[in-house]
Parts: structure tokens; C-alpha cells; sequence
């Protein structure tokens, strides 16, 4: 059974609707879909991503969002980037600190958390890593998936200056997927990448 690995994003869960809605689309053509939660504070979440990599051995990453940047650094596996926030750090310090609440349910039943300097800072060291090392084996493995009406975060010209083009996909919608979007736009690239009719 082929493996895809989803990385959700900031202040949601792996509960999300797009785990949910990529499972009723995948299962009967003999993928599963692990989507755990991430940890909140980066200096746990990348280590705890990495860690699953190492032990399920994913044919595909997707990452929405917060989920999409920490996608971009997990080499070696084919990754699908869907609105990566490349960024996070400078939205959470516009946008300021304080009490968020999780937009989706937790498995540790977790309702809210809290965004502090800690945390930006945090997001800050993770990003400087950011396309650092690319090879031409992880240009060809990459694909970046854009919303045209996307208002929350725009790094289109991060990816093109480090990605190829023909890998560049922007397609009709906003920062959040849905079913149309999923049905039209990812999926083509996921049974593409993992060789599914």
C-alpha cells in the first residue's frame, strides 16, 4: 500500500477536512493517508516530522500552509506544497501573540495554545534553513500548488526562485482547500507523482 504523508496547517490538526476528503479519494486505489498532529512549537515539530519520514517511509509528503514549509525541508521524498507559508514567523509577529484556539479537534483534546516569542523565534531558526541544499534530484520531486485568490500568504516567488517552473501549479481558489480544489487541481498531481490512474 502506498503512503502519503499530510502535514496540516498553523492552528489546525491532522482531523482537518483535507486528510479526511484525500482518504475517501485515495483508499480504493490502495493509498493510505497518515496525518498526525503536529506539535505546536517548531523546535518539537520539525524533529517529530522527521521522525515519522524515518519510520513510515512516505512515497509522498503534502503540505498545506505552515505544513507546506516544513514539507519543503523534508528531502528525499516527493513533496507537494500546497500554499506554503514560507514565513510563519513574520505572521505571527504582525498579527500578534496571545491565545489561538485550534481550528480543528486535537487527539490530546488540546483547545487552545498559546503564540509567544518563544515560538517566532522558533519559527525563525526553522526558516533560515529554508531551500537550503537543493539538489537537482529534489527540483525534479517538488511541486508547488498555488491559490490565485490566496489573501493569507503569498510565496509564489519563493518557490519559482528555487523550484522549477513546470512544477508551479496555480490554480482557482483561496488559501483554505476544498473539495472542487482537491478534485481539480491536487489530486492530477498526487496520482501523477504516485503513478495512479
Amino acid at each position: 500500500m502506498l503512503t502519503i504523508l499530510y502535514i496540516h496547517g498553523f492552528a489546525s490538526s491532522g482531523h482537518s477536512g483535507t486528510p479526511q476528503m484525500l482518504r475517501q479519494m485515495l483508499y480504493p486505489q490502495g493509498v493510505r493517508v497518515l496525518s498526525p498532529d503536529v506539535p505546536v512549537m517548531p523546535a518539537e515539530a520539525f524533529p517529530f516530522l522527521q521522525n515519522i519520514v524515518a519510520q513510515e517511509h512516505p512515497d509522498l509528503i503534502i503540505g498545506t500552509s505552515m505544513g507546506g514549509f516544513y514539507a519543503e525541508q523534508l528531502r528525499g521524498v516527493p513533496r507537494i506544497l500546497v500554499n506554503p507559508s514560507f514565513q510563519t514567523s513574520r505572521l505571527l509577529t504582525f498579527r500578534g501573540i496571545g491565545r489561538r484556539e485550534f481550528l480543528n479537534k486535537r487527539e490530546d483534546g488540546a483547545k487552545d495554545f498559546k503564540v509567544d516569542k518563544t515560538m517566532i523565534e522558533q519559527f525563525k531558526v526553522i526558516e533560515k534553513e529554508a531551500f537550503k541544499g537543493i539538489t537537482t534530484a529534489d527540483k525534479a520531486m517538488v511541486w508547488g500548488c498555488f491559490g490565485d485568490k490566496d489573501e493569507s500568504v503569498n510565496h509564489q516567488k519563493d518557490f519559482l526562485k528555487h523550484y522549477d517552473r513546470e512544477h508551479f501549479i496555480l490554480f482557482e481558489g483561496g488559501h483554505r482547500l476544498n473539495d472542487k480544489v482537491l478534485n481539480h487541481s491536487i489530486l492530477p498531481v498526487i496520482k501523477s507523482v504516485l503513478g495512479l490512474s
